[in-house]
C-alpha cells in the first residue's frame, strides 16, 4: 500500500477492527458490521479500541520489532559472514523488509486516525479522554518509528487522498512531542495491566523522545519520576520476557488476540530442531555472544547455544508467537536518566542497574568513556528490543562502529512508494 491514502468514510468495517489486545473484556465483544459517529456507543468504541491496538502491533510486521538490531550489528543471517553483510543487503530501496516498515506504520496510522475521528464525536467524559489519549500515544509512537528510520516523512494528522510530500523531520519531532503531552494529559494511572496504555506509558515514551532530541533535563525528570514510582522496580529477566507478573514493564503489546493473531518474532531466532522451533532466519552476531560476563543475570535469558548453534533467547515462544513485545520498561528509564545526567551524576544510576543485573560498579574516567560504557550497557540490557542502531546514529557513532557509509544512517524510502507517489523524494545515497 502506498501512502496515497484513501479517506475512509467514517464507517469502519469490523473485519478490519475486530481483533483484540489480550484484554479480556475486549475479547468478548460482538462483531460489528459498521460504526458511524452518530451511532457510536460504549460497546462500539471498545471494539474500535481493540482493533486499534491489534493493528498498531501487527501491521508493521515482525521485523519492525528488531529493525534497529538488524541495522545495528546485533544480528546476522544464518548464512551471512558478518552483520555488515546483512546491513548492506537491507540498505536497498527494493528490500521488502524495509518496505514493510514504511507501509505497515502508515497502514496502522490510518487505523488510529480513523478511531481518532470517531472518538472526537464521543460525549465528554472519561471514556472519550481514554480513547483520545490512546490515539495521541499511538500517533506519536508510529511517527517516532517512521522519523527515526527515514528522517523526513509525511506527517499524517489526518487521512487524505492527496499525494503527500515528506515533512521536515524537525516538524515531525515537534508533532510527536505534542501528541505525547496530550496523551499524558488524557490517559490515567495504570489500572488494567501493562498491556493497556497509561499516562506512565506516555511519560516513558516522552522520556525517550526527549533524550533523542537532546532535551536532557526533561528526559531525566520524566525517567526519574517513573523510577521513583513504587509501582515499578527492576525485575528478573525471566519474568519480563516469559510473560510472568512483574514490576518492570510499563507498556508492552500482548499478542493475545481474539482471532489468534500474533507477533511471531521468536520464530525468526530458533532453528526447526530447537525445542522452541523456528525458522532460524537471524542469529546473534559473534560479538553479541561475548557481551555478557559469567555473572550477568541477563545472559541466559538473552542468548543461548544448542547443538553448536547460537540463538537469541528473549522471545521463547517460537512458532506460536505469544511473547510480550516490550515497548517501555523501567531499565530503559535508568539508562535514560544516566545518559541525560552525564558521568558525574548519571554514573550512580548506571551502576545501580548493573548491580541489579549481577555486575560490579564501573568508574569511567571521562564523559566520552562514560558514553561508551553506557552504550555497551544499553546493548546488553536492550538486546533485540529495537534500540541499538538508532543509539549509534543519534550519538554519531554508527559509521565508525558499524563500518557503514554515512548515507546508511537513514533507511531508504521504498521504491514502490516513490513509484506510486511522485512527490516522495529519496534519501541521499540511495
Amino acid at each position: 500500500m502506498n501512502i496515497n491514502f484513501k479517506l475512509f468514510a467514517i464507517a469502519v468495517a469490523a473485519g478490519l477492527l475486530a481483533a483484540g489486545t489480550g484484554c479480556q473484556h475486549m475479547l468478548d465483544l460482538e462483531p460489528h458490521s459498521a460504526v458511524s459517529p452518530g451511532s457510536v456507543n460504549s460497546k462500539d468504541i471498545e471494539a474500535l479500541r481493540a482493533g486499534m491496538y491489534s493493528k498498531v502491533q501487527e501491521l508493521p510486521q515482525r521485523e519492525s520489532y528488531i529493525m534497529f538490531d538488524l541495522f545495528g550489528g546485533n544480528l546476522t543471517t544464518k548464512s551471512s559472514v558478518n552483520s555488515l553483510d546483512l546491513i548492506n543487503s537491507l540498505s536497498s530501496a527494493l528490500n521488502s523488509v524495509v518496505e514493510a516498515q514504511w507501509q505497515g506504520y502508515y497502514q496502522a496510522l490510518m487505523q488510529v486516525n480513523n478511531v481518532y475521528t470517531i472518538a472526537q464525536s464521543l460525549p465528554a467524559g472519561s471514556q472519550r479522554d481514554l480513547v483520545m489519549g490512546e490515539c495521541h500515544y499511538f500517533r506519536a509512537y508510529l511517527h517516532l518509528c517512521l522519523v527515526t528510520r527515514f528522517g523526513d516523512v509525511p506527517l499524517m494528522r489526518e487521512n487524505t487522498d492527496a499525494l503527500v510530500s515528506r515533512t521536515p523531520a524537525a516538524e515531525v519531532w515537534e508533532f510527536i512531542d505534542e501528541e505525547l503531552r496530550l496523551a499524558v494529559g488524557n490517559l490515567g494511572a495504570p489500572s488494567a495491566g501493562y498491556y493497556y496504555l497509561s499516562a506512565d506509558a506516555a511519560k516513558a515514551l516522552k522520556a525517550r523522545v526527549a533524550l533523542y532530541r537532546g532535551h536532557k533535563t526533561e528526559a531525566c525528570e520524566l525517567a526519574e519520576s517513573l523510577i521513583a514510582d513504587a509501582r515499578y522496580d527492576l525485575d528478573d529477566f525471566d519474568k519480563i520476557f516469559r510473560a510472568k507478573s512483574n514490576k518492570e514493564l510499563i507498556f508492552a503489546f500482548s499478542c493475545l488476540t481474539s482471532d489468534n493473531s500474533k507477533i511471531s518474532v521468536s520464530t525468526l531466532f530458533y532453528s526447526y530442531n530447537h525445542p522452541n522451533s523456528g525458522s532460524y532466519v537471524y542469529r546473534p552476531a559473534g560479538e553479541v555472544m561475548t557481551l555478557y560476563d559469567e555473572g550477568d543475570l541477563r545472559r541466559d535469558i538473552s542468548i543461548t547455544t544448542l547443538d553448536n548453534l547460537d540463538f537469541i533467547n528473549k522471545y521463547p515462544s517460537g512458532q506460536t508467537g505469544t511473547d510480550p513485545m516490550v515497548i517501555s520498561r523501567l531499565a530503559e528509564m535508568y539508562l535514560i536518566s544516566a545518559e541525560a545526567q552525564g558521568v558525574e551524576k548519571g554514573l550512580p544510576r548506571l551502576n545501580e542497574l548493573r548491580n541489579r543485573r549481577g555486575l560490579a560498579n564501573i568508574y569511567p574516567s571521562s564523559e566520552a568513556k562514560f558514553i561508551d560504557a553506557l552504550l555497551e550497557e544499553r546493548r546488553r540490557e536492550l538486546l533485540c528490543e529495537n534500540h541499538r542502531w538508532y543509539d549509534l546514529v543519534r550519538l554519531g557513532k554508527a559509521v565508525e562502529v558499524l563500518g557503514i557509509q554515512p548515507y546508511q544512517t537513514l533507511m531508504p524510502v521504498p521504491a514502490s512508494e516513490r513509484a506510486a507517489n511522485k512527490n516522495l523524494t529519496q534519501n541521499d545515497g540511495y
